[in-house]
């Protein structure tokens, strides 16, 4: 008897030695490891956070917070409670009703497991809010919690397979507007303070937990029984009887789009969106809450074509994300793409639908492959699917990939399955894992019971696998008739590789063509219904510009681009001919922008008018050096302008009098620019509003080399305090001083200097404009320097567009050499900022070869 007690006096001791043990393998380290993701999502469930923020009415004081986290544990766990802040920001801890001391280490709030129990559990803490990722400004903010930020304002189970409810409170100035995830509750009004209950909201992961409060206009509108919410803080009349109506026919419509096809009404209790000025992105996807980048929303008079089609698919994105992200979500940020490619593709599904099919092909093709080019043939190149081993490396995966070829991809898939087989595959998809998460796999596993194809092999090139297919052909006749035409296809770097993908191939004849249908599943493809076929004037290759890679440029195609008849055709010749001068093959940079330029009164279709202007000025400032500029631009000059005079719709006309604006740099343009922005009197045709004149004067003040008060003068003009705010911040990047421009350079290494990170980027697109790049090429190897801190610090497209506004036009062999040391110097950088680099500075490698 005496032994069995001793042995059960022994057990608990045992048993806590094995839980120690056991739960302390995950390594207390910053961010969220994978490891903690999974060893926490094993063990906790049914999580619910009450939180109170306290946000007074002066931008620099603190939030005063408290939190509640009630949560299910099915087993002892050494529990890691994400928060990344100092330790002076936590006031007090208590679990389970007992105050406990603060144990904190590496960004975690650590709970031993002797305060926890098996089942219901409850933390409570009182703590200062984090600023960083709350966005705050005089007098309003946003929280923007995407991938991993919502641990720097709260503490919390920062990853996205941890669901959870929000029972949200906000004390705010009285004179201040709210909106969250979900609905208001009620408000009590106290002194000059009001606070706002809302209701629990639907299950959500931390990233889209949001809110925003400050001093905006409402407008509620009933749109077919769904009642929608408009927060914003646009001051201009005009924009706003121009844009309100249809900001929320086209939220109608995405969701009526929606529900149909995925046969799921909209998933969550409430639909809202707020316009922010200056936005990091286009938008963000929170439920009842979606945050919009103001000048995507509010357009006027004087907004082309394109801007209208690229709102609706804007507000389609993020309505598809109600879907795709948030009622099924991810398991881990590897598959972050999953959630975007889906809000893209439904996009263009919904644009398709309400701007017909023509519009939906060129839009597609334009929107997508450019960006997708323009990471897939660099060395930096990534697979749409990407390691990632922990949270706080989560916004490198963003890009170009993720967005632009993924849709691609998407679309490859929906033709190898066909449309209703795909739909069905998505359909059970969503139904099986609503309001869960679900990684690829899983889709894969459901997408192949409704294939015939072996979608496995399938999505092991296209998802996992990095780069673009090159095609070349083979052709023989035998008496000027077709003998023998085949496609072959491998690897950009040489590797033999096969991207399975379906697209056509034009014959074209003096007076008729015969069109090609290709199915490229092998390294080469025999096209036998060519066989016999008299020899063609030429060859267009990736005609319905539906197939991925780089393919081949018919010389003789070239001297007759513009009597191509069909838009889409053109566009695919386009870009097909832009990709091969940037890789060598054909089409010298001088000779190719002679054909743009050719262009640029014939090309009638706004979007093609747009997409080859925007290769002409990115072949002027990138691909010529300044010799060979200053020796043309007078005329190319005149022949923008007297397009722009040929022309006859505005929209054309507007677009080519913003490429004149680019490109101009002869005193007489200068004067030109300078009366028309003076006496605001656009040219015939042209319609320029606030927003053109004001981007006019900086561009007036970048190319004049002699003091002026351009930028004062257009600051006195501006009514909307934001966009004066924005003004005042660029004006120093501007100066003619350059000690000014230093110190604003300079500035940029404190992070408070870099909060609007949309300004930041606009800034040193001028600050490293070519007119400035033998001063501002001394800022490269210290904004490489920042590149890690911009990382961890900056929203997730950052590093990104950091790289692009500073090294995207430079294209001397200093630069280059610039960014070759310090890759050689750093050997172990982090690889996917490496990535970085040489995606956004490939265009300047490339330069060395093509202009020399």
């Amino acid at each position: 008897m005496n032994t069995i007690i001793k042995c059960f006096c022994f057990l608990p001791l045992l048993i806590a030695t094995s839980y120690a043990q056991q739960s302390k393998t995950v390594a207390v380290a910053p961010g969220v490891s994978l490891a903690l993701a999974n060893a926490r999502s094993a063990a906790i469930s049914h999580i619910e956070y009450k939180l109170h923020f306290n946000i007074p009415a002066e931008q620099t004081d603190l939030i005063q917070s408290t939190e509640s986290i009630d949560f299910e544990l099915n087993k002892l766990i050494y529990l890691q409670v994400d928060f990344k802040q100092n330790i002076d920001h936590i006031k007090r801890v208590s679990v389970n009703g007992k105050s406990i001391p603060i144990n904190f280490k590496e960004e975690h709030i650590l709970i031993e497991q002797e305060y926890l129990k098996i089942g219901n559990n409850q933390i409570e803490t009182e703590f200062i809010a984090g600023n960083e990722s709350l966005n705050r400004n005089k007098d309003f903010l946003y929280a923007l919690f995407v991938p991993d930020h919502a641990r720097t304002v709260f503490p919390c189970f920062d990853q996205p397979d941890l669901k959870a409810n929000f029972l949200l409170s906000l004390t705010v100035p009285n004179n201040w507007k709210v909106m969250a995830n979900a609905a208001k509750k009620d408000s009590i009004v106290t002194g000059n303070a009001i606070t706002y209950h809302f209701n629990r909201s639907d299950k959500l992961p931390t990233y889209l937990f949001s809110f925003t409060a400050g001093k905006y206009s409402l407008i509620n509108r009933l749109m077919k029984n769904n009642n929608m919410e408009f927060l914003h803080r646009e001051t201009d009349s005009t924009k706003i009887k121009f844009s309100v109506d249809s900001v929320f026919v086209a939220h109608r419509d995405a969701i009526d789009f929606l529900e149909d096809w995925t046969a799921i009404k909209y998933p969550f209790q409430k639909i809202g969106f707020v316009s922010i000025p200056d936005f990091q992105f286009g938008g963000m996807e929170h439920p009842g809450e979606v945050q919009y980048k103001a000048s995507s929303l509010f357009l006027d008079q004087g907004a082309t074509k394109d801007q209208f089609i690229s709102r609706s698919n804007l507000i389609s994105h993020e309505t598809a994300h109600m879907w795709f992200g948030d009622l099924v979500t991810m398991k881990w940020f590897n598959d972050v793409w999953m959630k975007e490619v889906f809000a893209n593709f439904m996009a263009d599904k919904v644009t398709e639908k309400l701007m017909g099919k023509s519009t939906f092909d060129l839009k597609f093709l334009q929107d997508h492959y450019p960006a997708a080019y323009g990471v897939d043939r660099t060395l930096g190149a990534n697979p749409i699917r990407q390691q990632l081993d922990n949270l706080q490396e989560a916004g490198s995966m963003y890009g170009n990939i993720i967005y632009h070829k993924a849709p691609i991809m998407m679309r490859q898939l929906e033709l190898l399955m066909g449309k209703d087989n795909f739909q069905k595959g998505i359909r059970e998809y969503l139904k099986k894992y609503s309001y869960g998460n679900a990684t690829w796999n899983d889709l894969i596993a459901i997408l192949s019971k409704y294939s015939k194809s072996d979608l496995f092999s399938w999505n092991k090139v296209w998802v996992n696998e990095p780069g673009r297919p090159v095609f070349n052909y083979k052709i023989e006749y035998n008496k000027d008739k077709i003998s023998h035409f085949s496609l072959s296809q491998n690897s950009e770097l040489g590797q033999p590789r096969v991207w399975p993908q379906s697209f056509t191939i034009k014959l074209v004849y003096p007076t008729y063509s015969k069109l090609l249908v290709v199915n490229a599943k092998t390294a080469k493809t025999d096209l036998t219904e060519a066989n016999g076929l008299p020899k063609p004037q030429y060859i267009l290759f990736n005609a319905n510009g539906a197939g991925y890679g780089l393919f081949p440029v018919d010389k003789e195609m070239m001297t007759d681009l513009y009597h191509i008849n069909d838009p889409l055709e053109r566009a695919s010749a386009y870009i097909n001919a832009y990709e091969n001068m940037l890789s060598g093959k054909s089409n010298k940079s001088e000779a190719l922008l002679a054909v743009f330029l050719q262009g640029l009164a014939v090309e009638k279709n706004e979007m093609n008018l747009r997409l080859i202007t925007g290769y002409l000025t990115n072949i002027y400032w990138t691909f010529l050096n300044a010799e060979t500029r200053n020796t043309m631009h007078e005329s190319l000059e005149q022949i923008i302008w007297s397009a722009m005079d040929q022309q006859q719709m505005q929209n054309n006309k507007k677009i080519l009098f913003n490429a004149y604006q680019n490109v101009y740099l002869s005193a007489g343009a200068g004067k030109k620019m300078y009366n028309i922005w003076l006496k605001q009197t656009a040219p015939d045709g042209v319609n320029l509003l606030e927003d053109d004149y004001s981007a006019l004067a900086l561009t007036l003040v970048l190319k004049t080399d002699t003091a002026n008060t351009i930028l004062k003068d257009q600051l006195a003009r501006t009514k909307n305090e934001d966009r004066k705010n924005r003004l005042m911040y660029l004006m120093p990047a501007l100066s003619l001083d350059v000690k000014e421009r230093d110190l604003f350079f300079n500035g940029l290494k404190d992070r408070k200097n870099r909060q609007k990170e949309a300004w930041v980027t606009t800034a040193l697109s001028y600050l490293h404009h070519p007119i400035r790049q033998k001063t501002s090429i001394l800022y490269l190897k210290e904004s490489l320097d920042l590149l890690a801190e911009i990382q961890k610090t900056g929203d997730i497209f950052f590093p990104q567009s950091w790289l692009a506004a500073t090294f995207s036009t430079y294209n001397n062999k200093e630069a280059n050499a610039i960014v070759q040391d310090f890759l050689k110097s750093h050997p172990d950088y982090n690889p996917k900022l490496k990535d970085k680099i040489l995606q956004t500075t490939d265009n300047l490698r490339r330069a060395q070869v093509i202009m020399h």
